[in-house]
């Protein structure tokens, strides 16, 4: 169907902190041009002002259920005028290592004009995101909608 594609780069050179190790920071180019500064969660010696592999998944999700919940609001006749999310993914032990094993989605959502959904129709407008959002559908990791 289609490629999404990333350049990641990165450079050795000594921790800033411990120099007996390497820097986790790196970089992401997006479309050849959007650069991101990514590191390890500062847990595990990465750099906390970049953005980490964990957050950059939790915000993938999110970013797809919104998408995908706005094209299907749209289908419906809903308009929505914002959207937010505080979304949060839980690092986990599991068998085979250390897991996000849940990803909570906290949207608030404003809609505009005459026609409002109920609390079903919104329900049903976050099933529907959550079961055909790309990402969600590619992870192991639990996905739950908390309104």
């Amino acid at each position: 169907m289609s490629e999404h594609r990333a350049q990641l780069n990165w450079q050795r050179k000594a921790h800033p902190e411990d120099n007996s190790t390497f820097c986790r920071n790196h970089t992401l180019v997006l479309n050849g041009e959007q650069t991101i500064n990514a590191s390890s969660a500062a847990g595990f010696m990465g750099d906390a002002q970049c953005s980490d592999p964990e957050q950059m998944l939790v915000a993938a999700v999110s970013s797809c259920h919104m998408l995908t919940f706005l094209a299907i609001a749209d289908i419906k006749g809903f308009k929505v005028e914002r959207y937010q999310d505080d979304a949060v993914g839980f690092l986990t032990k599991a068998e085979r290592g250390k897991v996000v094993s849940r990803i909570e989605l906290h949207p608030s959502i404003t809609f505009g004009g005459d026609k409002q959904p109920t609390e079903a129709e919104l329900d049903r407008l976050h099933d529907g995101a959550h079961k055909n959002c790309f990402i969600a559908n590619s992870i192991k990791a639990e996905v739950e909608v908390i309104k």
